[in-house]
């Protein structure tokens, strides 16, 4: 029984104040609320299925990406795009991110590696640790039975066929072809198809043909013989330079047999090309076509097809056609589409700046290394960065990104494993110049990185996410 000075004293409390215990409603929060009161650490994640990229610099969570996993709802489309100064991890960041796709047993890849050194491609090492032997395109060993590729292979459909050719042609010639010369192409190309059925038609048998067309295919346009040959006459030429000039060799011939396309990486090392001559983009839209017709297939393995120097595909109006068609194609079939490219104003201020912008918008995914400040505005523009991940790109240390996955932007740290170190550092410059600093200082180094990093993040991702104008 209650005492009744208790129970006396509570009603004249009551009475006074109103009921003393009260009860304490339930908090309710949204994930939106969540995100804006602890924005720098609640932004959400890409998932837990994939590949370890390495951990968010801020949060430090672990950092895992996979273009086919996100497809669909996360991702509309699984191509990435990788910018960035030399000697900030962008080719890290590449041959990691391979080595750990190729975990998985449905995964494929292709590399089209465009540098090297030693006589060599950079993915050299990784292909001897797999046990597979680079495809090197080298106009000089391809004279003494090496590596050849058909742009009229069989494999390759007719209209295939004639799309790449008049790429080649109009690569070469650094404009498009006008309606007769497209005409006599058109005409050769058909007639070397329809006649030769004994063994692979050849670039030497369009070249001959331009040069002494058939009197019926004059005829049949009801054009003068001597106009046929006049408008076949640059073309011819410029593909001489592929039969009998300095590219021959590489694309003269029947397809090399043998080419192994079912190992789980292909390298094609196109090292001992000059990479500002034409020949490099001629060399990327055959590989390409090549690739597209004898590589994709309509089954359940997962391809990655991975460019250095990938401006030459971008930056030329003609080749980024091909190269889009490709990119649509393999949505469909499992392609994942990888660019590497050092600076966008590269590929943006071009004659191609209409076919540059059509492919950066299918890459959903977006990884930028370290710029100088013009530079990082002018990719902020272009592909609607935050402010705050704009300003923050020119204070990068090498090893540390911004991401932007679908809109999902996040400063990520590379983690490479002491397994992967000595096949993914292959520039002598930047391990020579770590090895001068002892391990302790070396790590204390990136320590401080990542504290500049994180602090940056945190002071600016409260502040307004509009993109830069």
């Amino acid at each position: 029984m209650r005492d009744p000075l208790s129970v006396l004293t509570e009603a004249f409390t009551s009475f006074l104040f109103g009921k003393v215990e009260t009860t304490r409603l339930p908090v309710r929060t949204s994930t939106g609320q969540a995100q804006a009161v602890y924005l720098p650490t609640a932004a959400p994640g890409l998932g837990d299925s994939g590949v370890i990229i390495g951990r968010e610099v801020y949060s430090g969570k672990g950092y895992i990406y996979d273009p086919f996993q996100l497809y669909g709802q996360q991702l509309p489309a699984p191509h990435w795009l990788v910018l960035g100064e030399s000697g900030n991890g962008k080719s890290a960041l590449e041959k990691t991110y391979v080595l750990r796709q190729l975990r998985f047993k449905d995964r494929q890849v292709v590399v089209l590696d465009a540098q090297g050194e030693d006589g060599v491609g950079e993915w050299n090492l990784i292909a001897q640790e797999l046990g597979i032997t680079p495809i090197r395109l080298d106009p000089m060993a391809a004279l003494d039975h090496g590596i050849r590729l058909n742009p009229l292979d069989p494999a390759i459909t007719t209209t295939g066929q004639l799309a790449l050719l008049r790429t080649i042609i109009e690569v070469a010639m650094g404009h498009g072809l006008d309606e007769r010369s497209g005409f006599a192409l058109k005409v050769a190309h058909a007639y070397v198809n329809e006649t030769i059925v004994d063994r692979q038609p050849v670039l030497s048998d369009i070249v001959e043909q331009l040069r002494h067309p058939e009197p019926e295919s004059a005829e049949a346009m009801n054009v003068a013989i001597d106009d046929v040959r006049a408008w076949g006459l640059d073309v011819a030429l410029v593909l001489d330079r592929l039969v009998d000039g300095d590219l021959r060799g590489m694309f003269d011939g029947p397809t090399t047999v043998g080419i192994d396309l079912d190992a789980p990486l292909i390298v094609f090392d196109l090292s001992h090309i000059d990479r500002n001559s034409i020949a490099m983009p001629i060399l990327m839209a055959i590989v390409g076509v090549w690739l597209e017709h004898t590589w994709i297939r309509p089954d359940r393995k997962k391809r990655i097809f991975l460019v250095e120097e990938a401006w030459h595909i971008i930056n030329s109006p003609f080749v980024a056609q091909l190269f889009q068609r490709l990119l649509k194609f393999g949505r469909r079939l499992g392609l994942s589409f990888v660019a590497v490219v050092h600076h966008l104003s590269d590929v943006v201020d071009g004659a191609a700046a209409k076919e540059a912008a059509a492919i950066l918008k299918m890459a959903s995914t977006r990884t930028i290394y370290a710029q100088k400040a013009d530079e990082a505005r002018a990719t902020g523009r272009v592909l609607g960065l935050p402010r705050w991940a704009v300003e923050i790109i020119p204070t990068l240390t090498p090893g540390i990104a911004v991401w932007d996955v679908n809109g999902n932007v996040q400063v990520v740290k590379h983690l490479v494993t002491e397994t992967e170190r000595p096949l993914v550092f292959t520039d002598r410059a930047m391990t020579e110049s770590s090895a001068d600093l002892p391990d302790d200082a070396l790590h204390a180094a990136e320590i401080e990185a990542e504290e500049r990093a994180a602090a940056f993040v945190e002071h600016h991702m409260g502040g307004s996410e509009s993109t830069v104008a």
